[in-house]
């Protein structure tokens, strides 16, 4: 069952330097990043509806989200933010750049929440092949901003 859930991460990986070219490529049709990113939006929020109504999740699932604390709400924010950087930053760096730096930045806040347990996670302390790997990572992301 653990690689399923690999499977599943590494095809989302592949998916986003794809997100963002194409969300790079409406932009060029649009005004604003924000405009192609509420476009992007909104394409997902109706294929999610569609998922929902196809898969018949129960919309009552929906009453228990009151009960999640504020910062779980959130997501959709950090979604946008990334959506719109990503617009703005991959026709200036490239997919391979945007994703080298994407993932460093994730990695490096990944430690830090891990480290103190933050939102809702198991404490997984910094240990030296944890930082070790961060800063393998880190001398890649160097690599890829040279030219």
């Amino acid at each position: 069952m653990q690689w399923t859930y690999v499977l599943i991460g590494l095809f989302s990986g592949v998916v986003l330097p794809i997100q963002a070219a194409v969300n790079a490529q409406l932009r060029q049709c649009m005004t604003s990043p924000v405009l192609a990113a509420l476009i992007s939006f909104v394409v997902g929020t109706l294929a999610l509806v569609a998922y929902t109504g196809l898969t018949r999740i129960p919309w009552a699932d929906l009453r228990s989200a009151v009960l999640a604390p504020w910062w779980a709400w959130l997501g959709g924010l950090f979604g946008a933010l990334y959506v719109v950087t990503a617009i703005l930053v991959t026709p200036r760096l490239g997919a391979a750049t945007l994703v080298a730096v994407t993932v460093a930045g994730q990695l490096v806040a990944a430690l830090v929440i891990d480290h103190f347990g933050w939102l809702g996670l198991p404490l997984q302390p910094f240990s030296g092949p944890r930082v070790l790997g961060a800063l393998l990572l880190m001398a890649g992301v160097v690599l890829m901003t040279r030219n």
